[in-house]
């Protein structure tokens, strides 16, 4: 009995050397659930990963080789906070290019990944307790850089077009939050794209407030059409900012993202950055400078959104052909997600447990929402990591999971 006493105490006293921050943040529960998924018998379907398939390696190789030719000892120097100037300038010139949106170089800062822009954002805009907007399903990773500054999120339900301008309506005629969080392009996990009318509804409701909206767009390049939606930068961009990645269109390694802030935000960011890491990998900020200016990155892009495609419609077409028709699905216009809705009084992590035993896993859809309710009866489903013939296989799998469950 005094064992168990020590060994409890020991527990406790082991926990109280941390600060209440971190113990109420969980680990990540996709990166638990990839741990269970690992095995080579498992199709997974789980992952957020881009296809390292892709990846172009080559051009890559002969990049790093041109920079250590052209710079030499340089590279591995410290370097400023904001980010590597020419590469601030690249990234300003594709907004006015791709979206038609004017971003001075002197409001962008390269962060290690947009996670780290998050983080940051959360460091300098958010007082525990306060509120923040953010869309449900939303995010995992924003919800959980968010979380560690302790604020109350305001969760807005998701349609077909967007946040439910009711529900946003409602919510801000008693909020004071500061910040509102939105993936407005193939939002992760629901994979839906926000309609031009709901941009423009949302900005009138903001406009002239005390708030700010998070638009983080780390799959807009992403796109299997043509057809692109005003950013709410354009909208609204005194009360905008933006995130931006290049972790879905050259490689994820590089953890190389970037923030675009008005002035004075961007100005405690700065602080904030140097407070966190001094700056961002300059050999890396270079490099993909270096191949960005020398490849045709846009022809790159388009390759990854032809694959993409062919995988999103043969997931579409299999869960067709397997699903009972009574489940509900996203079909995302780009991105790397659809989001499964299962008839009334099923439950996706009892789904999950009988999908891992015929080796096919997916992401259950309780750790999207924030309320911490046990039961939900949505999944998030990847399709940018597996071929089209491993992805009928996959849904077969889980559509025999799906008639196993008994209500």
């Amino acid at each position: 009995m005094n064992d168990l006493k020590n060994k409890s105490k020991t527990h406790d006293e082991e926990q109280a050397i941390f600060a209440d921050r971190i113990t109420d943040v969980p680990r990540s529960f996709i990166r638990e659930i990839l741990k269970v998924a690992i095995s080579p018998e498992v199709i997974s379907f789980a992952g957020g990963l881009p296809n390292r398939d892709l990846f172009p390696v080559e051009e890559l190789k002969q990049s790093a080789i041109s920079i250590f030719d052209k710079a030499g000892k340089e590279i591995l120097q410290y370097s400023n906070t904001e980010g590597y100037m020419p590469l601030r300038e690249l990234i300003a010139k594709q907004y006015l290019i791709k979206q038609g949106i004017n971003v001075s170089p002197d409001n962008i800062l390269i962060t290690s990944g947009s996670q780290q822009g998050l983080d940051l954002l959360g460091k300098t805009m958010l007082n525990e307790g306060e509120e923040v907007i953010i869309e449900e399903p939303g995010y995992l990773g924003a919800l959980q850089a968010f979380s560690l500054f302790r604020p109350k999120f305001c969760p807005v339900p998701l349609n077909n077009e967007g946040m439910n301008i009711g529900e946003l309506s409602f919510l801000l005629k008693k909020s004071l939050a500061k910040l509102m969080y939105t993936v407005p392009e193939f939002q992760n996990p629901s994979g839906i794209s926000y309609s031009e009318h709901t941009r423009k509804e949302i900005a009138a409701l903001i406009e002239g407030r005390q708030l700010y909206i998070v638009e983080d767009n780390p799959y807009i390049e992403l796109r299997f059409n043509n057809k692109r939606p005003a950013s709410f930068y354009s909208l609204l961009p005194k009360q905008t900012i933006l995130l931006g990645s290049f972790s879905k269109t050259i490689v994820p390694g590089f953890r190389m993202g970037w923030i675009v802030a008005p002035t004075h935000i961007m100005d405690k960011l700065i602080v904030a950055k140097q407070a966190a890491d001094l700056h961002t990998n300059i050999f890396t900020q270079q490099l993909v400078y270096e191949y960005l200016t020398h490849f045709d990155n846009d022809a790159h892009i388009k390759h990854i959104c032809d694959v993409y495609g062919r995988q999103r419609d043969a997931m579409v077409r299999a869960i067709n052909d397997f699903f009972p028709k009574n489940v509900g699905f996203t079909i995302p216009e780009g991105g790397m997600f659809l989001w499964v809705t299962l008839p009334e009084g099923y439950s996706s992590m009892e789904l999950f447990d009988l999908a891992i035993k015929r080796n096919v896993a997916f992401v259950p859809g309780n750790p999207f929402y924030t309320d911490g309710k046990p039961y939900y009866r949505t999944l998030r489903l990847n399709f940018s990591c597996s071929d089209e013939k491993t992805t009928y296989v996959g849904i077969e799998r889980l559509a025999g999971a799906i008639k196993e469950i008994k209500i």
